[in-house]
């Protein structure tokens, strides 16, 4: 009877990513393993390039070769305090890895670097945890589908009742341009910065979106919606190859006030639908919600079926994760009073409080 075979003992590493072989080695791995974009490593240089808050990774290997990968970002927050994210500013992201041992291995090591760098705790948006850490797959969905093969096609795939808003949507006297120079780009952050004010929460630094769509260069762009020559929706999506075939992910979009009654938000979605199948793409990425929002409810009703997704999260001894969620009844009070704020004083002071969310 022969013996079992030895794996080769794993050495695990530390990885800045300032070498470009040792990037494009490790976006090789992850494209070969069918990883989220926010696994890139080009994610990564973006967020540090667009947030100053570090990133970095760690990285398995056996014989010389790569078999795990964990992206992560140290946030770090003079209200929120420091936590290693995986991955920072993403809705995804987590280990990586050919076998579960390999990313309990990467877990474990991720704690060490949490206490070595003050980070009270780590939060993995996606991939395999130690069975001790915290997780949850009830808090977030994702929501994916195909896309149709022709405009006529697309429409109907939408359900009746959110095809009703898309076709009224189609009727209105709309102007749509997608492209990344700076009218789009002033455009996009004005819309999404008056989005998330009506919302109550912070914006993020227009230098995030510049950067990820300096990084990304063609699998990034901008698609805005203007009424009377005025944006009143924009989103900024990502194009990357998610395991199942070329998609489009709308991942920052938002509407002014005048948008809701304009259906300016059903008419975005729907031409960046069929702007991604003109690109070749095959899948629409809708990206995740916070289970039973508004959002949620949205994207069902639009057909797409929610997907749970699970995030772990692990907290130093004697420590609790800190609480970003802003659905938390905690922030309820501050939310009211952030949507007081002028527009210029929250987006004058919103990007310092939203680049150490993370």
């Amino acid at each position: 009877m022969n013996a079992p075979t030895r794996l080769p003992t794993p050495t695990v590493s530390l990885v800045r990513l300032s070498d470009p072989n040792e990037a494009a080695r490790i976006e090789s791995f992850v494209r070969g393993y069918g990883g989220s974009v926010f696994q890139r490593p080009l994610w990564l240089r973006a967020i540090e390039r667009g947030t100053g808050q570090e990133t970095m990774g760690l990285a398995l290997e056996r014989a010389g070769r790569l078999a795990a990968w964990l992206p992560l970002t140290l946030v770090h927050s003079p209200l929120f305090g420091r936590a290693l994210v995986s991955s920072g500013f993403g809705v995804g992201g987590g280990v990586l890895a050919e076998r579960r041992p390999d990313a309990e291995v990467l877990c474990r090591a991720a704690e060490e670097l949490a206490l070595r760098n003050n980070a009270r705790s780590i939060e993995l948006r996606g991939g395999e945890a130690p069975e001790d850490w915290q997780t949850t797959s009830t808090s977030h969905c994702n929501f994916i589908g195909d896309l149709a093969d022709n405009d006529e096609a697309q429409l109907l795939a939408i359900p009746r009742k959110a095809r009703a808003e898309v076709r009224k949507g189609l009727n209105a006297d709309f102007s749509i341009a997608v492209g990344s120079v700076e009218d789009d780009r002033a455009a996009h952050y004005a819309v999404y910065a008056e989005s998330v004010h009506n919302l109550g929460t912070p914006v993020f630094p227009r230098g995030l979106f510049d950067a990820v769509l300096d990084c990304f260069g063609a699998d990034a762009n901008i698609l805005t919606v203007r009424h009377e020559g005025t944006p009143v929706a924009s989103v900024l999506s990502l194009y990357h190859d998610d395991g199942n075939g070329r998609a489009v992910m709308p991942y920052w979009g938002g509407g002014t006030f005048a948008a809701r009654g304009l259906r300016a938000n059903e008419r975005m979605y729907y031409e960046l639908m069929l702007h991604a199948r003109k690109r070749g793409c095959t899948r629409f990425d809708f990206g995740r919600s916070k289970t039973g929002s508004g959002p949620y409810h949205f994207k069902t009703n639009w057909g797409f079926e929610p997907e749970p997704l699970t995030y772990s999260s692990w907290s130093a001894p004697g420590e609790e994760a800190r609480n970003i969620d802003p659905t938390d009844a905690s922030y309820a009070r501050k939310i009211e009073l952030w949507k007081r704020l002028p527009l210029s004083v929250a987006n004058m002071i919103g990007p310092y409080i939203a680049r150490g969310l993370g």
